[in-house]
């Protein structure tokens, strides 16, 4: 296979599942296995770095009316009762802040269990479990609408959000930081569901906080691989000739058309649909992988 075509599998494989409830790194590290290469050499792992940049900067420019909107209203928000502490941009600021501290200092637990395929394998099955249970919860309430009787859900839009939901959401993303397989945006929306948020809201904001979180997640890696100080293979970017940065471009302009056509889609199927299908597809392959890691190491 040419390292051109691998290139577009890649960015296809990143672009789909990085916002989709599925996790990403599950998926990278099934395909590294199908195609045989190895994404902890220097050069892949800086291809898995820039693809999943490319894939973030879909965010902001899919975002940039509602960003634009939510920075002009900033503290007061769209209806004036919102504060510095409670505007939806302040949320995400204190969710990123409850989940990067702990990740931070849990960094070596994190690295330890990347490589586990019985750990994604359970991961992946406990999280389309979860998700499926809370998605089912809150179905005759999203269905009945705003002000049902005895509904579950009191958050319908991103601006009725409150700090306590801020700091739950951000706390269950922890789960996803330490063990690779639960799904960023599964563990943020789950949550979120739980915390009485709607569909809509929560996917929202899960969006939202993938910003700031994947970016400075990104950045550590890329700036700990190039310093190469305590990390094997470290990125040798010097090294790297035309071929390789084609190959690197091609990539990132994959993910980020994949990844942005991604969002356009699931922003409008969850509203109408939910996240059913994708608790069975991660029931799937949750138990794929757990059989193909038995197997190993069998």
């Amino acid at each position: 296979m040419s390292d051109f075509f691998l290139s577009v599998i890649l960015g296809i494989v990143e672009g789909l599942t990085e916002f989709l409830p599925v996790s990403s790194t599950a998926h990278l590290r099934i395909t590294e296995a199908l195609l045989h290469i190895n994404l902890a050499d220097g050069y892949w792992k800086m291809y898995s770095i820039v693809i999943q940049l490319g894939a973030i900067l879909c965010l902001p420019i899919y975002f940039r009316e509602r960003m634009a909107t939510l920075l002009a209203t900033f503290p007061r928000g769209e209806r004036g009762e919102r504060t510095l502490l409670t505007h939806p941009l302040s949320l995400v600021a204190v969710a990123f802040i409850v989940t990067a501290i702990p990740a931070f200092l849990l960094r070596k637990i994190i690295g330890k269990h990347l490589e586990s395929l019985h750990i994604m394998g359970a991961a992946l099955v406990i999280g389309a479990v979860v998700m499926w249970i809370v998605d089912a919860r809150n179905a005759r309430s999203e269905s009945a609408g705003p002000g049902a009787p005895d509904s579950r859900i009191h958050t319908w839009h991103m601006e009725d959000m409150s700090l306590p939901q801020a700091v739950w959401i951000g706390a269950c993303q922890i789960l996803s930081a330490v063990f690779p397989g639960t799904s960023r945006s599964m563990s943020t929306i789950a949550a979120g569901q739980l915390a009485g948020m709607s569909r809509s809201s929560a996917l929202e904001f899960s969006f939202f906080l993938s910003i700031p979180t994947m970016v400075v997640a990104t950045c550590y890696d890329l700036l700990k691989s190039l310093r190469g100080k305590g990390v094997e293979n470290p990125i040798g970017v010097s090294q790297i000739d035309a071929h390789g940065w084609v190959i690197l471009a091609i990539g990132f302009v994959v993910s980020f058309v994949v990844a942005y056509g991604t969002v356009a889609w699931f922003m409008a199927y969850v509203r109408r649909r939910g996240f059913a299908p994708f608790a069975i597809y991660r029931l799937i392959v949750g138990c794929a992988v757990l059989f193909w890691a038995a197997k190993l190491a069998g």
